[in-house]
């Protein structure tokens, strides 16, 4: 009672102020200029990484820059409709946003429906456009999380009524996604889950529970599928099989070590001329580091660990439970995807496959983080500045 008596006399506060003039609400515009910044770059480096494998494949050297093109035009216009749209109307979509991302993860699996590359079956191609549902659903989650934590916060302590529901909702996304296969968004969605329940007030013999259940099924999955036990091994030494599953960490390895400080020279990358594969998706952070070296690379994570303490910060100054819960989640992808293509391309974690947030070459991934950039801003505007 005292809690809700204190946030009801907190608002008041806010609004006196704003009719008398001494609060002004504004955007955070390092968090739009830098994610800007993000974008371009990362339309600049997928042109760089691809142009000669895009010729090699589809006979059209920009056919992947083109695409990333039009992926950041859409993603700017959501970002600044977002932007604009109170971020707690929200609420009223967390359950259609599951529905709905749960359908389409069921419907990519289906023959004649879903595409399927290289053994998965992830994407749907509309007139030319390709959707990744997995991505919908990583802030359909992010969503449903923060408005029952929001909605709910004194059951977050319990955890048959607290923790248990939202782990039903994830586990409905993440039963479609193993069957893909896309082990790497399992990983990501499983980690964002444990974040957001941390800081929706989960004890932490809850988060520690979870954390031994998800460390156990994930070694079951892992040992399960023969071509996942074949990536482990190439991790842990990837000379045992360099033709093979040790392949790609190598040529990775020689990307980032043949960049050396200062790098080649963008656009003088010699790994991208196919001896790298997916050199512009999801190992584009080794091309950095060979055309831009090591202090393009540093770079490149200090701007990262820029935008993630700022959304932290909108996070922790946010007027309510469900803004805040809608930013740190969204921070915590974004730092999770950063640590795990970082991790993967440095042979710091086994391979898999994941984009780098705002860079890697793929519209679905890139419209909907800037689409998750202008909900941010929009949380941002909310916070009184006297």
């Amino acid at each position: 009672m005292f809690r809700k008596r204190k946030n009801r006399t907190e608002q008041n506060k806010r609004e006196e102020a704003l009719q008398i003039g001494l609060a002004k609400p504004r955007m955070d515009f390092s968090i739009l200029i830098v994610t800007m910044i993000l974008v371009c770059f990362g339309v600049l480096m997928v042109f760089s990484a691809s142009f000669y494998s895009a010729q090699q494949r589809y006979n059209d050297p920009y056919y992947f820059f083109r695409k990333q093109i039009i992926g950041a035009g859409i993603g700017l216009v959501l970002m600044l409709l977002f932007s604009w749209i109170d971020y707690r109307k929200l609420r009223k979509f967390s359950y259609i946003g599951v529905v709905v991302s749960v359908v389409l993860l069921i419907l990519v699996l289906i023959p004649g429906i879903g595409t399927s590359m290289h053994g998965s079956s992830r994407w749907f191609y509309i007139s030319g456009v390709s959707i990744q549902p997995s991505e919908i659903a990583k802030f359909a989650f992010i969503i449903f999380a923060a408005t029952f934590m929001a909605m709910h916060h004194e059951r977050m302590k319990g955890f048959f009524r607290g923790i248990v529901p939202i782990l039903i909702i994830l586990a409905a996304m993440l039963i479609p996604i193993l069957f893909q296969p896309n082990f790497s968004t399992v990983i990501a969605m499983s980690l964002l889950c444990v974040a957001m329940l941390f800081i929706g007030g989960a004890k932490k013999w809850q988060i520690g529970l979870i954390g031994i259940g998800g460390v156990g099924g994930g070694f079951a999955l892992l040992f399960s599928a023969t071509y996942r036990v074949k990536r482990l091994l190439a991790f842990i030494d990837p000379w045992a099989s360099p033709a093979e599953e040790g392949y790609q960490l190598i040529q990775s390895l020689y990307s980032l070590g043949s960049g050396g400080i200062f790098g080649k020279g963008l656009g003088n990358s010699q790994q991208k001329y196919l001896f790298l594969p997916y050199g512009e998706s999801d190992f584009i952070f080794s091309i950095i580091g060979e055309e831009l070296g090591f202090i393009g690379a540093l770079a490149l994570m200090l701007l990262f660990g820029f935008l993630i303490w700022r959304c932290i910060r909108v996070a922790y100054k946010s007027p309510d439970k469900f803004g805040c819960y809608m930013a740190a989640g969204i921070a915590s992808i974004i730092a999770v995807q950063v640590a795990m293509h970082i991790g993967v391309v440095t042979g710091s974690i086994p391979p898999t496959g994941l984009p780098l947030p705002f860079i890697s070459a793929g519209s679905s991934s890139l419209v909907i983080f800037m689409a998750s950039m202008g909900i941010m801003l929009n949380i941002s505007k909310q916070i009184m500045r006297i």
